[in-house]
């Protein structure tokens, strides 16, 4: 385990708790330097909490006579299990999960027979607190603590994802979609200045208000005239220095592709479009990015931008296929994190999302092993999100949001796992298997919001705090 400093203990904050069991968190990007040097693993380790950050970290013989104030009933130990950093969802709409699941065709008939009536709903703020809701649930019980979430055109969309996320102060990305054409009536924004107008009054209300951020959202370049991109850019740069995001989609089909090059013929590649609105910078998190030319990534890695690898998504719309070997050239590496995609993708899992790209990768003779997918799930996304020094590690001074992994989640998982030697081959097991049950409980900002043995399995942070 690498040394740390730990935070002094506040003698006036809040009580001091721990989580013991097996522990695994990334420090660096394995597929650009030697993966042992990647990663701590500690067979028995304690991480002590106060006030919704990470005290100390480390293995539990050595830290527990430090802190004789944590007494028996002050930590919680996980038998048979993992404790790792909280999933991190770069890419997923939250207002598609009435739709997940629904037959699939290409990516733009898909759209306009599923996606787009469903959006249309979430101008009813009671339909869009009860989707809000489930979505968050749903998120917590795989073991997901942050996300970067499409809501859609709605005023009501938004804030019904932002309170819901503040009830149970989880750090969450998202914002107004932008959307002036293509597409209907009832979705489309009807004044794009207005629109503009709208998502900067919604920025001010969110971002930053506790753990929430916020993003300026163009869903994607074919759904916005050159005005609103342009007002879109506008809006993004006059807020980056605050850590506003952009969020879009780029690459992900040839068909859109194609599209984009009808409707912008004098850009030389989907990316610049993005560049020429001034939408490419350090805060810009493009989804898929399937199918990207060399000076595209060129563009992306100069920019320190993120991108969101949607594989669940990609395989069942039959989209382009990510090619992470392209993303991370040594020579100009791009940051990458995982994205579920719903509704696109078929389910909220960040772990079997990662089984998902394994097999995007085999298909085009490549492979990816535990050690690096698991860094997508965790630090790779804060990376990619730009909030690598404040989540998707264990560690001093990080908040405090855990995910629990179950090693045995079936019987059948239990007596596999007995021919296992390590903990990255247990690892990719369960990731391959994609059992649905594989999170045991959920840490957000040190409250243990899932308990998946706990009668009451989700419960927000001031009922917590009352307990």
């Amino acid at each position: 385990m690498a040394q740390h400093t730990p935070l002094p203990v506040n003698p006036d904050g809040g009580k001091l708790k721990g989580i013991r069991g097996q522990l695994l968190t990334f420090k660096a990007d394995p597929f650009l330097i030697n993966e042992n040097e990647c990663y701590d693993y500690l067979s028995d380790a304690l991480v002590v909490i106060q006030d919704g950050h990470i005290v100390d970290v480390g293995a539990y013989r050595d830290l527990a006579p430090r802190y004789p104030q944590l007494g028996n009933g002050d930590i919680e130990s996980y038998a048979n299990s993992l404790i790792v950093p909280g999933f991190i969802d770069c890419h997923v709409h939250y207002v598609q999960s009435p739709m997940i699941g629904s037959y699939g065709d290409t990516l733009l008939n898909w759209l306009n027979e599923y996606t787009f009536p469903t959006e249309s709903k979430f101008k009813d703020k009671k339909f869009a607190d009860e989707v809000a809701r489930e979505f968050l649930k749903q998120l917590l019980e795989q073991g997901t603590t942050t996300a970067n979430v499409f809501a859609t055109t709605f005023e009501t969309s938004v804030d019904a994802f932002f309170e819901e996320s503040e009830r149970y102060d989880t750090r969450m990305i998202s914002g107004k979609v932008l959307q002036d054409r293509n597409l209907p009536d009832s979705l489309k924004d009807p004044d794009t200045k207005e629109s503009i107008i709208i998502a900067e009054k919604l920025l001010k209300k969110w971002h930053h208000r506790g753990r929430q951020l916020y993003a300026v959202i163009p869903r994607f370049a074919p759904t916005s005239t050159p005005e609103q991109l342009k007002l879109a850019g506008d809006l993004y740069r006059r807020y980056i220095d605050q850590g506003v995001y952009m969020h879009t989609h780029l690459d992900e089909v040839q068909s859109e592709i194609d599209w984009v090059t009808q409707l912008f013929p004098d850009q030389p590649n989907y990316t610049e479009v993005y560049k020429s609105f001034g939408l490419v910078d350090r805060y810009s998190v493009m989804a898929h990015c399937c199918i990207v030319r060399e000076e595209e990534w060129e563009t992306l890695h100069k920019a320190d931008c993120g991108v969101a690898h949607c594989p669940s998504s990609n395989l069942f719309l039959g989209d382009g296929e990510f090619k992470y070997w392209e993303a991370k050239d040594a020579t100009r590496p791009v940051k990458v994190g995982m994205g579920t995609d719903v509704g696109g993708g078929t389910n909220f899992s960040i772990p079997r999302q990662l089984g998902d790209a394994y097999k995007v990768a085999m298909l085009q003779s490549k492979n990816l092993d535990a050690i690096k997918s698991f860094y997508l799930a965790t630090r790779g996304g804060a990376e990619a999100l730009h909030l690598e020094n404040t989540i998707g590690s264990i560690a001093p001074g990080y908040e405090a949001d855990i995910a629990v992994i179950d090693l045995q989640p079936s019987e059948f998982s239990t007596w596999r796992m007995k021919f296992t030697k390590t903990i990255f081959e247990k690892l990719f097991i369960l990731m391959t298997l994609g059992l649905n049950n594989l999170n045991k409980a959920t840490y957000v900002a040190g409250r243990k919001v899932y308990d998946r043995s706990r009668d009451r399995k989700w419960m927000h942070a001031a009922e917590l705090d009352k307990m």
